[in-house]
């Protein structure tokens, strides 16, 4: 009797169990809204890494990946640099029961316009004060950038910031001055000086300051490296270590800093690097 009440008990055991794995299963890939994937320099990737009861770790070049769902099914969302070759880059993917392995995601080539816009010379060519100056806020920037949080974002769509023309893209290759500079790495919005800007989704501020480029910025942090950074503001209405809701109002556009009129600069990053904040909105299957 003890041992046919033993059997059973087994058998209910993985019965059970099996239940639990196809209703694990079952559930949906991902926890919130996944960004517009778009695998080209300056886009993101979503790579599925299948089913595991516990989230595994991703990372790219020792730099760590956001990863997003549940136990039916994980995503790493993958930033992809603007100055990255097309080709292919790689997921190192390490799992709590599973072999260390390593994804190839392929990159292919895009194609970004170019802006010619005038500024102030002193803008362009640096005075050693002014050079100075930009050093020390890019050391700053750089640890800004490092931010990992280990809390997931409660979604990957994102509020755009302010409402206004899109006056600059993402990538665009950018002359000032007849002199050659860096890819535009955000969204500039058009909008009057004094219009309220938001936040584009829950986060903490994690760095507040008047910059040489980019003016007044506020920097916010949504957790497991997505970061979103807004620049060129009129006025700074948060402190570091303030936690805010999406949409609450964080500042308002202005033109300081680097500008050739008031507008807000936004830029949205992913493991260390800047990528097109369209694909994060609502509407970002429109094109612009």
């Amino acid at each position: 009797m003890y041992l046919l009440f033993k059997t059973s008990h087994r058998r209910c055991a993985i019965a059970a169990a099996l239940a639990l794995l196809a209703w694990l299963a079952a559930l949906p890939a991902a926890a919130g809204e996944l960004p517009r994937a778009r695998s080209v320099p300056g886009g993101v990737a979503v790579v599925e890494l299948g089913p595991a009861l516990v989230a595994p770790r991703a990372s790219v070049d020792g730099v760590p990946v956001l990863v997003s769902g549940r136990p039916g099914g994980w995503v790493a969302v993958v930033g992809i640099p603007l100055e990255a070759a097309p080709g292919a880059l790689y997921l190192d993917v390490r799992g709590e029961d599973a072999p260390p392995r390593r994804l190839e995601v392929a990159v292919a080539p895009v194609r970004y316009a170019e802006q010619r816009l005038r500024v102030a010379p002193g803008k362009v060519d640096l005075s050693p004060e002014d050079l100075a100056r930009h050093e020390r806020e890019r050391l700053r920037s750089a640890e800004v950038i490092a931010t990992w949080s280990a809390r997931e974002p409660a979604t990957l769509r994102m509020l755009q910031p302010v409402p206004g023309r899109r006056s600059g893209s993402f990538g665009l290759r950018r002359v000032f001055n007849e002199q050659p500079r860096k890819p535009h790495s955000g969204m500039d919005i058009a909008a009057p000086t004094g219009t309220p800007v938001v936040a584009a989704a829950a986060g903490r501020v994690i760095d507040t300051g008047d910059y040489f480029f980019n003016g007044n910025t506020v920097w916010l942090d949504h957790g497991s490296g997505l970061l979103s950074m807004y620049c060129h503001l009129s006025a700074i209405d948060v402190r570091p270590g303030e936690e805010v809701a999406a949409g609450a109002r964080i500042g308002a556009v202005g033109a300081s800093g680097r500008v050739t009129g008031p507008h807000l600069h936004w830029s949205v990053m992913l493991n260390r690097t800047m990528v097109d904040p369209a694909l994060f909105l609502a509407d970002a299957g429109r094109a612009r």
